[in-house]
């Protein structure tokens, strides 16, 4: 029995059908994408491979931090900066990885702020401090050492060695320190009366010799570089009492992938086990 052909006007309507059903489907089709589009996270992307970051070419940013010329850009060739000296070791154990930005000094605030936005990957020589473990991730492996001590001008016999004389001390003339480092929080908690006015270690001990203060409370480390620096070691007198005693770190971002934070911790472990860290650090004491 032969199959009756639909007329021209019912081939239309069929047509018509076709044509709203395929509209639907791809209106339909374009709504789910859209909206898994919208759905998707933002954020940094993650490596497609798992463990990128772990071998081969690797270029991270850091920089130097201003004002501190024991730890970078000194001037002296033959201590140029304890904290670039280690990354340039880091970078001779690991030829494939590049530190970018060690020339480049920025303010100790702007740092941590730049580290907590993942504007920096990695920053060599931080002390540890509560504020600072919800800005960036410390790594394990110990730099080298650090002493506070106070130093004062050669002709100035008085030598605090206790915290109740170094109170009794800054109560006549409040001591001085560099803009920004963590030693103000040491000194508040001792209760140790303080000026945080200097822009430097440098400027700081050069304000000692003026007369403008009576000590200034820092770092060995940084205070004796300075003094280097600024050709002011007959006329200052960096005391024997160590107040404090405080560590160095390697610090990263937060959003820095795990893998590469494994690779700078091994590559550190290699330099401590070696004694690399401890002989750099030795020529800076």
């Amino acid at each position: 029995m032969a199959v009756p052909r639909p007329n021209r006007r019912q081939a239309m309507a069929r047509g018509c059908a076709l044509v709203g059903v395929a509209v639907t489907v791809g209106v339909e089709l374009g709504l789910v994408a859209a909206n898994s589009a919208m759905a998707a996270p933002s954020g940094p992307a993650v490596p497609a491979v798992p463990g990128a970051g772990a071998t081969g070419p690797l270029t991270l940013r850091s920089a130097a931090q201003a004002g501190a010329p024991a730890k970078y850009a000194s001037g002296d060739p033959q201590r140029p900066g304890l904290c670039g000296e280690i990354a340039e070791a880091v970078m001779r154990t690991d030829p494939d990885l590049h530190i970018e930005g060690l020339n480049q000094p920025v303010p100790l605030r702007r740092l941590e702020l730049m580290l907590s936005n993942g504007d920096l990957d990695v920053f060599f020589c931080l002390l540890k401090s509560e504020h600072r473990h919800a800005l960036m991730r410390y790594l394990p492996v110990p730099l080298y050492r650090i002493s506070h001590v106070l130093a004062m001008r050669a002709d100035d016999a008085r030598a605090p060695r206790t915290w109740d004389e170094l109170r009794a001390f800054s109560r006549r003339q409040p001591l001085l320190l560099a803009q920004g480092t963590k030693l103000a929080a040491t000194l508040q908690e001792a209760d140790v009366s303080f000026i945080e006015s200097a822009r430097s270690d440098k400027e700081a001990l050069q304000m000692l010799v003026r007369g403008r203060t009576a000590g200034v409370y820092g770092q060995d480390f940084n205070l004796r570089q300075a003094a280097r620096g600024a050709g002011l070691e007959s006329r200052v007198r960096i005391g024997p009492q160590i107040f404090e005693e405080e560590t160095q770190y390697v610090v990263v971002s937060r959003q820095l992938p795990e893998a590469v934070v494994e690779r700078l911790t091994d590559r550190l472990r290699q330099l401590s086990a070696t004694g690399e860290i401890a002989r750099l650090a030795e020529r800076y004491r």
